[in-house]
């Protein structure tokens, strides 16, 4: 008996001693309870096909944040502050290969990459100075004095409230779809002879409050043309200028400097606005056939002439065809 204690306790020894000298590392994962395994279950991963619909039934994160705390790891973001920039000079996009037309300026010797000088705002593209959405091109109030190249599929143009002086006919060459132009309230002065004549689709133009002297030729499938609030007299109005526009039910010239209604007027018009203008007189033959007694002009509904000189009541012939009488002075 007296033997076997020391040697006991010589076989103790040795086995605390194996436990000690296990590396802290591995003693670690031995003392580290088992982990919970019951979201694993029945659950042969090896032949389970992992995808997005079955995501949710194989891990269950709604203890994540519990399990996982980061603390000061995470990185505080301040709002307004720039993202950094790439280390790698490679990833970092070129203006010069964005930018159509723009050449890029070599860095002088030994000093680096340098950026690209500043772009006149006129000679970026058109979508980056207006809003393209789809075949709409919103450019309003975007301070442009010339308009910028248009994409070939722009059906509707809308240009307000800018500085643009004059209308070119390179503005719009090529654009076959396009449906409306709308240039109101600029500082057009000028717009070229071609600007709008070969335009094939186009059914709204829409100048009002600007600072014409005269209009230019129009394409025939135009329906509707305001160029209201000019500067326009009957010198600036080609002869005939309104004959050929078969289709044109709308034609607002009000707040110009007229000085007689413009003649003759197809018979698809609807609606004629020419208040304040300085109208004096007019023909019985303006709206109505005189030699055609039973003529009824039913389209022509709106007629404006409020704000003229003239005395309609002066006139009674001239109206016989018409559904209704103009607005205007009749005394």
């Amino acid at each position: 008996m007296a033997l076997m204690c020391p040697l006991g306790w010589l076989v103790a020894s040795l086995c605390l001693g194996t436990l000690w000298a296990v590396p802290a590392k591995e003693r670690r994962k031995v003392e580290k309870p088992k982990a919970d395994l019951t979201l694993y279950e029945n659950l042969d991963l090896e032949n389970y096909d992992l995808t997005v619909d079955n995501y949710g039934d194989i891990l269950d994160l709604g203890n994540y944040e519990e399990l996982y705390d980061y603390g000061d790891l995470v990185p505080k973001i301040e709002v307004g502050t720039l993202a950094p920039r790439p280390k790698d000079p490679k990833t970092l996009p070129e203006l010069g290969e964005t930018t159509a037309g723009t050449p890029k300026l070599p860095p002088p010797g030994g000093a680096g990459p340098v950026p690209p000088a500043p772009i006149p705002g006129q000679a970026l593209p058109c979508c980056l100075l207006c809003l393209c959405l789809g075949s709409s091109v919103y450019c309003d109030d975007a301070e442009l004095e010339q308009l910028p190249a248009l994409p070939p599929h722009t059906e509707y143009l809308y240009g307000r409230f800018n500085r643009i002086a004059a209308v070119r006919a390179r503005d719009f060459a090529g654009l076959e779809k396009l449906k409306r132009i709308d240039l109101s309230s600029n500082s057009i002065r000028r717009v070229e002879a071609d600007a709008f004549r070969l335009l094939p689709s186009l059914q709204e133009l829409l100048l009002p409050r600007n600072r014409l002297g005269a209009l230019p030729e129009l394409p025939r499938s135009l329906r509707r043309l305001d160029a209201s609030g000019n500067r326009i007299p009957s010198a600036g109005l080609r002869p005939e200028a309104f004959r050929d526009l078969k289709q044109l039910q709308f034609l607002h010239l009000s707040d110009n400097q007229l000085d007689f209604i413009p003649v003759p007027l197809p018979e698809s018009l609807r609606s004629l606005h020419l208040q304040n203008n300085n109208i004096r007189t007019m023909h019985e033959d303006t709206f109505c056939d005189s030699q055609d007694q039973g003529q009824i002009r039913r389209a022509l509904e709106d007629i404006r002439l409020d704000g003229n000189p003239i005395n309609l009541s002066l006139f009674p012939n001239a109206f016989f065809c018409l559904p209704r009488l103009p607005t205007g002075r009749f005394s």
